[in-house]
Order: structure tokens, then sequence, then C-alpha cells
């Protein structure tokens, strides 16, 4: 009797003393999320079928271990859609209406949307969320068109992140801005520009994927061709750091919203919900994503940077 007891009583030892171990390893370990659209190389192609065993994470510089890995189509994969227009944005923005209207009745059953207007720092809706796609397209007016009424469209986007008019967790929520980026608080080119940045992080923490439509602003500053540039740059740093895209043609306005449209829902159809692990130093933090897929003739859009949690919370707690 006393042979068995002795071996048992050895293992259970062994295993209380490896439980503080295993506790800490819990405990620096975080886990995070991100939507990443897959598109094939040629336009002409058929979406492609991308399976977890060619999918490569890094979090940090790290290799990060895939937890999930799923494509979000068909009518269960749930879409909330902002479309945010720049209340400073030209009057003449009103001859693309029909295009935005014909995109908001498009929009498949599965996607409630809403429109909003950057308005003083803040993002105003005109409805709530509603899979009712005509009723949400009547809420479509022209904007103010005054010079700087957005104040800035980051602050209008964090403003939007942190009141995401939802709490359901499980539908991707994607942010259409239509804007030439300017921000009147920070005329100057500034890649480090905090209002961006912090809209940015605001943005991953609600788990938003931003896109970007470039519609010049009213005003003698929406016309320097330096701060245009300096807008777009912006812009396309938060459609990056979001896995979103950035549309625009240069300088001018756009003759027509359609083509972007288009792009957009080819890439709502072929989006995947992304799960990983990743270490922890400690409170959830903001990191580096980056995101590689060995198979062949696809090209990847995921965020570049991505919210890190504790094991169980959610980012956007």
């Amino acid at each position: 009797m006393s042979k068995i007891v002795q071996p048992l009583t050895l293992v259970m030892a062994g295993l209380l003393a490896a439980s503080p171990l295993a506790f800490s390893q819990n405990e620096n370990q975080g886990q995070g999320q991100a939507v990443v659209t897959i598109l094939p190389k040629k336009s002409d192609a058929a979406a492609p079928s991308v399976n977890e065993q060619t999918i490569h994470i890094e979090v940090n510089g790290k290799q990060s271990q895939l937890t999930n890995w799923q494509p979000l189509r068909g009518s269960q994969a749930n879409v909330e859609l902002v479309v945010l227009i720049d209340d400073g944005a030209r009057a003449s923005l009103g001859s693309q209406f029909e295009d935005i209207r014909q995109f908001v009745h498009s929009l498949p059953p599965n996607v409630k949307v809403s429109l909003a207007y950057m308005e003083n720092g803040r993002a105003v809706l005109s409805g709530p969320l509603s899979a009712n796609h005509a009723a949400a397209a009547q809420q479509l007016h022209l904007p103010l068109g005054a010079p700087g009424s957005s104040a800035s469209p980051y602050f209008c986007l964090s403003d939007l992140a942190k009141s995401w008019p939802s709490n359901d967790r499980s539908a991707r929520r994607e942010v259409i801005m239509i804007t030439d980026g300017v921000d009147y608080y920070n005329l100057r080119y500034d890649p480090e520009d905090p209002y961006v940045q912090t809209a940015i992080q605001d943005a991953a923490h609600a788990n938003l994927v931003v896109y970007s439509i470039y519609w010049r602003n009213a005003g003698r500053v929406d016309r320097s061709e330096y701060e245009n540039n300096a807008g777009q740059n912006l812009l396309s740093q938060v459609t990056d750091a979001t896995g979103g895209n950035s549309y625009w043609i240069g300088l001018g306005n756009p003759v027509s919203l359609q083509p972007y449209f288009e792009d957009f829902s080819l890439r709502l159809n072929n989006q995947y919900e992304l799960g990983f692990t990743a270490p922890l130093r400690g409170k959830a933090e903001l990191e580096t994503l980056k995101v590689k897929v060995t198979a062949d003739g696809v090209k990847v859009t995921a965020p570049k940077q991505t919210w890190v949690a504790p094991a169980g919370i959610a980012s956007t707690e």
C-alpha cells in the first residue's frame, strides 16, 4: 500500500510546485482579435478560400499563436456600418448623393447602417443603426459646408469609437469617413499627430475597421496642396492601422463614389475574423500586428495595430 501512496504523493507535490509557474504564464498571456480582408491579386479571379494553416501572425515582432480563423460571409455575419460625413465638406458633395443612396440601398440584410455627420468634434448620428436601408438613406442631407465645422475629423472618429451606437460585440464594426482629412487643430503635417494617434487607439479599442473617401472641404486652408497631402496621409495612417482602405485620386474630388462603394462591398464579403494569443506586459495595450498568408494569388489587408487584453476580457471593455 505504501508503495502506491508514495508515487501519488510525489506527483501531487510536483503539480503543486509547478502550479505557480503555470499561473504566471497564463497571467502573462493576452488575447486579441482583428478583421482581416483577403482578396485575389487578379481582379477577375474568384474569391480566395484561405485556411488557417497558411496564416502567420506576429505581435510586436514576435510570432503569435492563431486561436481562431473564421470566414465572415452570409447572413450570419452581422455588420454595423456608419457612414461618417464631414460637415465641413463642400456642398458639391450633393452631386454624389445618388451614389450614396444607391450604396445604402444595396447593402445586404445582415448590415445595419446609419449616417452620421462630423460636427464640432463629435459624430452626430442622424438615426440609429438600422437594417431598414431605405429609411437610413432618407437621413442624408447636405453638409453645413462651413470651414472647420468638424473641428477635426479625428476628434469625430474618436467620439464615434467611444460612443458606438450598439453593444453587439458579435457584429463587425465598419466606418466610411467622407472627408479630406485636414486637421484644423494641427495644420502642419505631423506623422505623430496626437489627435490621429488617439483616434487610432480609440478605433482599435472599439474594433473599428475604418475606410476613407477623399472629398475636399470648404475653406481656404483646404485648398492648399500641402494641407490636402497632409490630410490624405493622415487618413491613410488611420485606415492602415485599422485594416481599412483609403480612396482618393489626387487633390481633385472624384467624379463618382460608386467605384469606391463597389470595392468596399467586395472587401466586406471577403473578410475573416482572426483570433490570436500574444505576450502581455501587464494591462491591455495597443500592439503592432503583422499578418502574413502563404497562399498563392492573394493580397492581405490587416490592421497594423490591435488591442491585446488579458484572457477572458473583450478589447471593447
